[in-house]
């Protein structure tokens, strides 16, 4: 997608269903996520939720998702967040990746392996270490996108410590709640 110079990203509409769709770095489709509804798009923040929804792999697979998750993406952070709701409590799976950007194909962004998952009582776990050490020497990351990413993973933290953001106790629920009016 290219944006011409004054031109600016256009925003999903409430209640509109997006296809989800991950990248590597070397461009490479990763997975899609078929149909999630929007709670809220601007140019800078797009909230969505999904339940049993098909994902399909790169290498053609496919599964369903089996809870409902609340997704959401920033335009100037490097990761995005997904709240899965399971009978006991919240799950988050935190990606670090570049800022989305949305086009008429549906919200697009680069995974970079790295993963936060974060759990009910807010304890975490850094998953895919070496995954994105590999990946970071088979496409050539550059030094200052290394740096961009540990910040984020450091930001991603302290929203966690925080209770920021999607991590605040009522944030999932409210949005929750939204796409129950969707359905």
């Amino acid at each position: 997608m290219t944006l011409g110079k004054g031109d600016l990203m256009p925003a999903p509409e409430p209640g509109q269903s997006v296809q989800i769709q991950s990248y590597k770095h070397n461009g490479k489709l990763h997975r899609i996520w078929d149909s999630t509804t929007i709670l809220k798009g601007t140019r800078n923040v797009v909230i969505g939720a999904n339940d049993r929804t098909i994902v399909t792999e790169s290498d053609g697979r496919t599964w369903m998702t089996r809870e409902p998750a609340i997704c959401y993406f920033h335009s100037k952070h490097w990761f995005n967040i997904i709240g899965m709701l399971r009978n006991d409590g919240v799950y988050y799976y935190c990606n670090i990746s570049s800022p989305f950007v949305y086009d008429e194909e549906g919200l697009k962004y680069i995974d970079y392996d790295l993963d936060v998952k974060v759990y009910p009582d807010m304890t975490f776990t850094l998953l895919d270490e070496d995954e994105y050490e590999q990946h970071k020497r088979e496409m050539n990351y550059p030094k200052v996108l290394d740096r961009i990413l540990h910040n984020n993973v450091d930001t991603l933290v302290r929203w966690v410590r925080q209770r920021k953001g999607p991590f605040s106790p009522e944030f999932i629920d409210q949005w929750y709640e939204r796409y129950l009016t969707y359905r």
